[in-house]
């Protein structure tokens, strides 16, 4: 696979273009994304379906500068797909040729089921729940897939999109027009997609976590991933329906969704309630990552490998993380973990925290090797998008942040309390870690035994004399004997 690829999706509202770069076989990251408003389904539903001259002409401009930018950024493989609006048009093959005639694109007309299963590869990838079923609200149409064990187990195309209510029913002010319509098409759906998990694409459901994190004053500003419940903001979302323009912009509705956002609202509402679902999972990814991933992953069943994590080896890739030392420092924090968890109850699951924030904390060493640990929070915070929960990259992050500490303050953990364990859980997991860094002071991995005497760990080993001196800088939660061996 090309090295840099990007891939451009047609939507019945925007145009997108999302750039890849990979890192290594799997590891990747997004080097660029734009768009365009093209409208192109504009006019086309009061039209038969007909993709209108002005709207063609916006595309053909978009995609014209989309190419000067894969251009300037080396891109060696464009992979362009078209989705509702195009595909339903009779003049579609017109607006083909052209774009294949003036700018050398070929466009993929996708029909509805690939469109779902190009979301739900995105979303079985790199969302950390395993099971659900997402919902893609686009411009012309709704797609749902249902994911099993990180395997798409069906896919539906739904004719429910933002533009098409809005031209056929909130442009005339029939809302009960429209809520008919939308539970008619609902119908359509087996009873395998009720789940209690729900994964949010595309811009309508994004906009609406946005709007949510605002009101609960939610204190990471990071979309992909944030959860809510939706028993306690569902009334508050069918309220948007009959809100007024600057009654939106006043909850932090963007200017350019005000025209669609009622109607996608209503899609996502209706939805919601039929599937019974109880958690809605915000997804910042959608059909160009599935695109580009169905690439990336064609010869293994389009998932990756067990315990893998992209963000993980990208940045592992990206700041030349040394592995075997990072491996080597896992061992012992683990080792001193399972020492420790009973009498200081440690929960299980703070295992994977421990693990993950050891191999990647040496990112920050790159850009400033005295300051690591605050560059490498900032890092692993906002650079571990797949996979992890928001509580879990918090957590990682802020292991490395104050590990060199004795202790924590409160007021610089209190914004996060709702993601974050007890602060002497952190501190627990921070001496650990600190230990952990310490055995191998000196980078040559030393062999050494771990053992636990009443509340005491001692540890025994030959190049252990760094250590030892540095060991008596630090008051930790349990008292910390280092030997060298041979040496009383």
């Amino acid at each position: 696979m090309a090295k840099i690829t990007a891939v451009i999706d047609i939507g019945s509202n925007s145009a997108r273009m999302a750039v890849f770069k990979k890192t290594s076989r799997f590891g990747f990251y997004l080097l660029r994304e734009e768009k365009s408003k093209v409208r192109i389904s504009e006019g086309a539903y009061e039209n038969g379906g007909n993709l209108q001259d002005f709207a063609i002409e916006r595309a053909i401009k978009a995609l014209k500068e989309f190419l000067l930018i894969a251009k300037s950024l080396k891109v060696r493989k464009i992979l362009a797909v078209a989705t509702s609006a195009v595909r339903d048009a009779p003049n579609k093959s017109e607006f083909l040729a052209r774009v294949r005639k003036e700018l050398g694109i070929n466009i993929k007309v996708i029909d509805g089921d690939k469109e779902a299963f190009f979301g739900g590869v995105a979303a079985a990838n790199l969302l950390y729940e395993k099971n659900g079923v997402t919902i893609d609200i686009g411009g012309g149409s709704t797609e749902l897939a249902l994911i099993k064990k990180k395997q798409i187990q069906q896919t539906i195309s739904l004719k429910l999109g933002t533009v098409r209510l809005k031209e056929l029913y909130f442009d005339k002010g029939d809302i009960e027009g429209a809520k008919k319509h939308v539970r008619k098409e609902i119908k359509r759906l087996d009873e395998a997609f009720k789940q209690n998990k729900v994964f949010g694409i595309g811009g309508t459901i994004r906009a609406l976590s946005q709007v949510i994190m605002k009101r609960i004053e939610y204190p990471l500003d990071i979309l992909h991933g944030f959860t809510y419940d939706t028993k306690e903001h569902i009334k508050f979302l069918k309220s948007l329906i009959k809100m007024k323009d600057e009654e939106l912009l006043k909850i932090g509705v963007k200017p350019e969704r005000l025209d669609v956002i009622r109607p996608g609202v209503l899609i996502f509402t209706e939805l919601l309630d039929f599937l019974e679902a109880k958690q809605v999972i915000t997804s910042g990814v959608g059909v160009r990552e599935g695109v580009f991933l169905t690439d990336l992953l064609r010869h293994d069943n389009y998932k990756f490998p067990e315990n893998f994590n992209p963000s993980v080896r990208t940045i592992i890739d990206v700041y030349q993380i040394n592995t075997k030392l990072s491996s080597y420092e896992t061992k012992i924090a683990l080792e001193l973990f399972d020492l420790l968890k009973d009498e200081f109850e440690l929960d299980e699951k703070y295992k994977l925290h421990l693990t993950y924030a050891i191999k990647l904390s040496r990112a920050g060493e790159l850009i400033d090797f005295y300051e690591a640990h605050k560059h490498t929070d900032y890092i692993l915070l906002n650079s571990l998008h797949y996979g992890f929960r928001h509580c879990d990259r918090l957590l990682m992050s802020k292991i490395i942040r104050f590990y060199k500490r004795k202790k924590i303050k409160k007021r610089e953990i209190e914004k996060y309390k709702c993601l974050l364990p007890q602060k002497n859980i952190i501190e627990k997991l921070c001496n650990i870690f600190w230990v952990a860094k310490l055995v191998n002071i000196n980078l040559s991995m030393p062999e050494v035994t771990i053992k636990k005497e009443k509340n005491c760990i001692i540890i025994e080993g030959e190049n252990l004399y760094l250590a030892k001196e540095r060991s008596k800088t630090r008051e930790l939660f349990f008292e910390l004997i280092i030997k060298e061996k041979g040496i009383e």
